[in-house]
């Protein structure tokens, strides 16, 4: 029996094989996603237009450094979109229409699928991070030597990892049909609260107090950093990224091993 058992079982996957199904389903998701104008334009043109209105055409009379501190703002707004409806809505789609089950069946890696979604959300907040900073540099005329250019990359390109971990979680607990608001019920909540769009000093002292509870805060901070306006305590605000995203990961895998 053990000789028969042997001769008709698939043979591991070589290490080719693996690299190359991880390239294929981040590569299928990235085209599936670009070529999604319903999920494409609203997450590269709602930061960019806020950013014109606010960064360009509204902030010659707030301050020198009012393009620069929006910059980083909206910059932090775009990219929690691609965590967070790429991986939050679509996930709950997916578990709804057995698509999730489909792939666990087909004979590729676990991890191929949440790495495919991830190579998604951080090429879309690349793409984000570009335009803002485009608009930034000759709209806005906001001096970016290269090293503060470089540290705007990896501040908002690396950040998105929190929002996917988030929307992981999300896709976990809601249905298919109602993930959509969901999700923009922590998405506009959590900007608004993490003084994203306008300075916590403009907000009551309990808004205030309460802004550390949310990631985006965090990211924001480091973005200010980034663009020459952080306050320190940078060590802070990654460790409390790591640990956000630690937990919700933790938290939706054990769900979708109980659930699916």
């Amino acid at each position: 029996m053990s000789a028969v058992i042997e001769s008709t079982a698939v043979p591991a996957m070589g290490a080719g094989r693996l690299f190359n199904a991880y390239v294929q389903e981040a590569r299928a998701e990235c085209v599936r996603y670009l070529r999604n104008p319903g999920f494409l334009l609203p997450t590269l043109l709602f930061p960019s237009v806020f950013y014109v209105m606010f960064g360009i055409v509204l902030a010659h009379g707030n301050g020198p450094d009012a393009a620069r501190y929006l910059l980083a703002s909206y910059g932090t707004f775009g990219v929690m979109a691609p965590g967070l409806f790429g991986f939050g809505v679509s996930l709950a789609l997916e578990r709804d229409t057995g698509l999730l089950t489909l792939k666990r069946a087909l004979p590729m890696p676990p991890g191929a699928y949440l790495a495919g979604k991830m190579c998604m959300a951080l090429l879309v907040a690349a793409i984000v991070a570009t335009l803002l900073l485009l608009l930034a540099v000759f709209a806005a005329h906001v001096p970016m030597p290269p090293s503060r250019i470089a540290a705007f990359y990896l501040v908002e390109i690396v950040g998105v990892l929190p929002f996917c971990a988030l929307g992981l979680l999300v896709g976990t607990l809601v249905k298919g049909q109602g993930a959509p608001g969901i999700v923009n019920l922590v998405y506009l909540p959590m900007a608004f609260l993490s003084g994203l769009w306008f300075p916590l000093s403009m907000m009551p002292e309990t808004l205030r107090s309460i802004a550390p509870l949310w990631p985006a805060y965090h990211l924001d901070r480091l973005a200010l950093a980034a663009v020459g306006l952080g306050e320190g305590g940078l060590a802070t605000h990654v460790l409390v990224l790591l640990v956000f995203t630690v937990a919700f990961v933790a938290i939706a895998a054990r769900r979708l091993r109980r659930h699916g």
